[in-house]
């Protein structure tokens, strides 16, 4: 029996590795001649890399400047002249100082600099995981670490976050780093936000970084004039574009100075594991995440691993913290069986300390259904 295991983490108890090795033990303790292959993935955020690592990329590492300007080590992933970037290595909210939020002067510039990092190495395609990001900044400093400088009226260069971009006067992109010809770049991510308005960047993801309401006024000041600037300077016309508003506007920074195109999150995560090819000659897929909802429908990883699995007409068993998802929608997003952990011990907490464990036993009961189902149901 071959099982391919492609869990997402378990947020606040397992990674998706520590889950995956979970997973495992539970299907040898059902079927123990089964040949398994562990594929942990991500939906483009946290664990992005440590997927890539898993499937063999190499693991590498810069210092860059953090969302607030101190050196941070930031990791990232190469095989093959390719290069896995995630930004919250760089830019994101774990890496406040002190855990206080920076809303208006955050940066992405670090970001800016681990794509300079991935070039250094020779990597001539990109694939940048977004997502927990600290930043309301446009990909502004994401363009100044690449070469291009933002001048205020006095052709002065803009000091580093978004509230200094109501003070823009224009974009000169002339010193850009000329290794950015040619470099193919992917923005992975399910986020559909324009970059403005009030489904936008600062609107929706301003409060979750620590912005009141005076703060998302002058952040949206900040993109609105941005995204004129960049139509105006260098003809991108972002604003509405979906997409543009990922990652508190990193998306549109990327579309501009990178020619970047977004992807879905999972979807890039399953080409970079090498999901395809493992899915070949294989019996069965065990996915999971530590809650399978409705949210779950749009872009999670498990509803991924499984309407790829699905084409390849191979089942799929997903495993989960909670489930939270009528039985109608659990068939439709391509499950023949979801099992969560608070069957076997419905107290949370108790369930968060003992995850790996019960994702064990969970597991193993889950395979022995698939191989031997009960009466009724072969």
């Amino acid at each position: 029996m071959r099982v391919v295991v492609a869990p997402d983490k378990f947020k606040g108890s397992l990674t998706a590795a520590e889950a995956a090795l979970a997973m495992a033990d539970g299907v040898r303790e059902a079927v123990p001649d089964a040949e398994v292959r562990l594929l942990p993935v991500s939906d483009g955020g946290e664990g992005f890399i440590a997927a890539a690592v898993t499937a063999g990329w190499t693991p590498q590492s810069a210092v860059v400047q953090g969302p607030c300007g101190d050196p941070v080590r930031a990791g990232y992933a190469v095989r093959d002249g390719a290069a896995v970037l995630e930004m919250a290595e760089a830019s994101g909210l774990r890496l406040l100082p002190g855990g206080v939020s920076a809303p208006l002067t955050a940066s992405t510039r670090g970001t800016g600099e681990l794509v300079l990092a991935a070039l250094d190495g020779g990597a001539r395609r990109l694939v940048l995981g977004v997502g927990g990001s600290a930043t309301t900044d446009g990909g502004a400093g994401l363009a100044q670490a690449l070469g291009a400088r933002l001048l205020d009226a006095d052709g002065k260069d803009l000091p580093p976050g978004g509230a200094a971009l109501v003070d823009l006067d224009r974009v000169d992109a002339s010193s850009m780093d000329p290794r950015l010809a040619g470099l193919e770049v992917v923005v992975a991510t399910d986020v559909d936000n324009p970059l403005v308005g009030s489904s936008g960047a600062a609107a929706v993801y301003g409060p979750q970084k620590g912005a009141d309401p005076e703060d998302v006024v002058r952040l949206e000041a900040g993109l609105r004039r941005w995204a004129l600037v960049l139509n105006r300077d260098l003809g991108a016309d972002l604003a509405e574009v979906p997409g543009a508003g990922a990652a508190g506007g990193l998306g549109a920074g990327a579309m501009a100075f990178l020619g970047a195109r977004q992807v879905s999150g999972i979807a890039a995560v399953l080409d970079i594991v090498g999901f395809r090819q493992a899915l070949l000659g294989a019996d069965l897929v065990l996915t999971g995440e530590g809650s399978l909802d409705a949210q779950s429908l749009f872009g999670k990883a498990p509803v991924g691993v499984a309407a790829a699995a699905g084409r390849a007409r191979v089942p799929v068993v997903a495993l989960v913290g909670r489930l939270d998802l009528h039985p109608d929608q659990v068939r439709g997003a391509g499950f023949v069986q979801v099992r969560a952990l608070l069957e076997l011990q419905p107290d949370v907490d108790a369930a968060v300390r003992d995850a790996a464990g019960l994702l064990t036993r969970l597991t193993c009961q889950a395979v022995l259904d698939v191989v031997y189902p009960p009466p009724g149901r072969a």
